[in-house]
C-alpha cells in the first residue's frame, strides 16, 4: 500500500539506493511510476506493505517501509531488490554498490569510488566539514537526522584522520 514518505512513521525501515550518476527529468517521472506500481503491490506474506518513497536530489532512491503495520518478509525484500535491479539495467544505472561515496561540492552531488574517496581524504581534497551521504541510516528518524551530514559525524570520518 503506497502512502506519502513524510507520514510515515519515524521508526519505519529506510533502503538508500545511490545511483552512479543523476537522473533526468522524464526518468525520474518513469521511476515514480514504476515505484508507485511496486509499492502499491507490495506485499509480505499477502498482507500489504504500508510504503512510500523519495527520489532526492535526482540520484538517491530512499524507499520507506512502516513495519509496525506489517514487516517485511525474505521474499519482499528479494522482491524489492529485483525490483531495483530492473530499474538499473532499464537505465544503465547503478544503485546496488554500496561500496561508492556521494557527497556534495557546493549544489552538485559527486560520486566516487571508496578508493578514490580516501585518496581525495588524504589529499585534503575533503575534509571533516564535506556534506557526505549516509546510506547505512536504517530508519527515518535517523534518515532525518543522520543522512546528509559532516563527513566528521559519519562513518566516512575514519577516512579523515
Amino acid at each position: 500500500m503506497l502512502v506519502e514518505f513524510n507520514t510515515l512513521p519515524e521508526e519505519s525501515k529506510v533502503w538508500i539506493y545511490q545511483a552512479n550518476r543523476s537522473f533526468t527529468e522524464q526518468e525520474i517521472e518513469e521511476i515514480q511510476a514504476k515505484l508507485d506500481e511496486f509499492l502499491e503491490n507490495w506485499t509480505a506474506h499477502g498482507s500489504d506493505l504500508e510504503s512510500g518513497y523519495l527520489i532526492k536530489y535526482k540520484r538517491f532512491i530512499v524507499i520507506g517501509l512502516n513495519q509496525n503495520l506489517n514487516k517485511a518478509s525474505g521474499c519482499s525484500v528479494d522482491a524489492s531488490v529485483h525490483f531495483i535491479q530492473e530499474l538499473e539495467k532499464e537505465y544503465g544505472v547503478d544503485l546496488l554498490d554500496k561500496m561508492n561515496v556521494s557527497y556534495k561540492q557546493g549544489d552538485f552531488i559527486a560520486y566516487k569510488t571508496l578508493t578514490d574517496f580516501k585518496k581525495m581524504a588524504k589529499e585534503k581534497a575533503v575534509s571533516k566539514n564535506t556534506i557526505v551521504f549516509n546510506n547505512l541510516v536504517t530508519n527515518i528518524a535517523e534518515f532525518n537526522e543522520n543522512w546528509e551530514v559532516p563527513a566528521s559525524e559519519s562513518w566516512h570520518n575514519r577516512f579523515l584522520k
